[in-house]
């Protein structure tokens, strides 16, 4: 197979036609000579592959390279590259596999594939003398992908922090500036077409977690075990905390994070409060950020649509040009950081990070609860920076105890909210978030 790099042509077939794979047929085919004219690359979709091809017919779609042959496709010799957008985890597994062994490159957004397979199929590319385009995984329309591997080349990463989840994101929006409940802010995610029917890989961490494990991957040059990254989600987000969180002068927001410590990368997914002043605080409704820090840069930050059709077909396409001017290749082929390269990894035990805390206790009205509480910290070594108390309203039995702290490590503070519910004078189970600060930058 002759060098991508040598050729101004490339020739695609599509498996997959749903939100994004059919934006991505669309823009093939609409804006080819956009495409051509920008980047000397003449794109040719010879083939769209799937079971039913009513959405692309909805689209206008050619029904001339409509196909239900996947073996037809994959042995066509003429054919470049296979943009994998099918969705799920095992079918394109296989459907990669076979696509390397056919000796064509691959395409994909397909972030939990990567992110649980990612090394294996990295290293069968390799193998073959091929490549796995992917920036369309982790962020949508927003090139972190080709930032973290071409554009911070330079730099050794120290951290990122990402909102990467449009879906939360924007409930967290609604909660926070209309007081609206997580059940009604769902809600209205969902009527607007936001949020599946089953939002639970959103709204749970898990889409996320995906993510923050592909970067840090290549960012960090490990291999995490994506079942060892502790992830938690927005669901059970009460909204008094996100109104209290907001009074303290902080907004919360479903964080990714992964950054180096002497022990290892501590990496988790989980709600957090950050301060209105932080980079990510403004980052509202459906969009996504990535902050990434570097030694040489400092402090970078990438912005934009992190999911639909239209945002991550753009990254999908870049993907494809890429390969054919041997960009993708050349980076692929030369750099030491991709997952089938990796070291063993260096992951900081799940807890030990030290942070900042929110804690929220419902406790009874009456002498001797604030110092129950408080030797139960002092016992866990762990000091309070502030503590909030509202008066008792009529025919309230259990009033909020608000306590933020200084840093200790989550294992601390999970024993220390263990025996806080335990005890007789407080309610239902305490609330416990993190309260992230600013990453220092580390430029000289």
């Amino acid at each position: 197979m002759r060098p991508m790099s040598a050729r101004k042509r490339i020739r695609a077939a599509l498996v997959g036609c749903g939100t994004v794979g059919g934006a991505t047929a669309r823009i093939l085919l609409q804006d080819k000579e956009l495409l051509l004219r920008r980047s000397g690359v003449e794109v040719e979709l010879v083939a769209l592959v799937d079971k039913s091809f009513d959405h692309a017919r909805s689209l206008g779609i050619p029904e001339d390279i409509f196909r239900s042959d996947l073996d037809e496709v994959l042995a066509d010799p003429t054919l470049d590259v296979i943009i994998e957008l099918a969705g799920g985890v095992e079918f394109p597994r296989t459907l990669i596999s076979r696509a390397l062994d056919a000796g064509k490159h691959v395409v994909t957004a397909n972030k939990a594939l990567l992110a649980l397979h990612g090394r294996e199929l990295f290293a069968k590319a390799r193998e073959k003398g091929l490549t796995i385009g992917f920036e369309a995984s982790c962020a949508g329309g927003i090139p972190v992908i080709r930032a973290i591997t071409d554009g911070l080349l330079a730099n050794e990463i120290d951290a990122i922090y990402g909102i990467l989840n449009g879906t939360s994101n924007y409930i967290l929006s609604e909660m926070i500036h209309k007081g609206s409940s997580y059940a009604d802010s769902l809600d209205q995610a969902q009527q607007i077409g936001l949020a599946e029917a089953d939002p639970s890989l959103d709204v749970q961490g898990g889409d996320t977690a995906h993510k923050i494990a592909i970067m840090s991957s290549l960012a960090f040059g490990i291999s995490p075990e994506f079942t060892d990254i502790p992830v938690s989600g927005i669901d059970n987000l009460d909204e008094q905390d996100v109104l209290a969180g907001r009074d303290l002068g902080y907004v919360v927001k479903l964080l990714a994070v992964a950054h180096r410590t002497p022990l290892g990368v501590a990496m988790w997914v989980g709600p957090a409060f950050i301060s209105r002043e932080h980079p990510l605080a403004w980052v509202e409704g459906p969009f996504n950020a990535v902050s990434i820090y570097g030694h040489a840069v400092g402090h970078t930050l990438f912005y934009g649509r992190g999911a639909g059709g239209d945002p991550t077909a753009s990254a999908v396409i870049s993907d494809i040009l890429g390969l054919a001017l041997g960009i993708t290749p050349a980076l692929f082929g030369h750099t030491g950081f991709w997952p089938d390269r990796n070291g063993e990894t260096r992951q900081l035990p799940a807890g030990s990070e030290e942070l900042r805390f929110y804690l929220r206790i419902m406790a009874v009205d009456k002498p001797g609860v604030l110092a129950a509480i408080s030797t139960i910290l002092a016992r866990e070594q762990i000091s309070i920076a502030s503590l909030h108390q509202n008066e008792q309203a009529r025919g309230q039995e259990l009033i909020p105890v608000v306590i933020t702290t200084h840093t200790c490590t989550r294992q601390a503070m999970n024993r220390a909210v263990q025996e806080i519910n335990a005890l007789d004078i407080t309610g239902a189970g305490a609330v416990l978030l993190p309260i992230v600060d600013e990453h220092p930058e580390k430029i000289s």
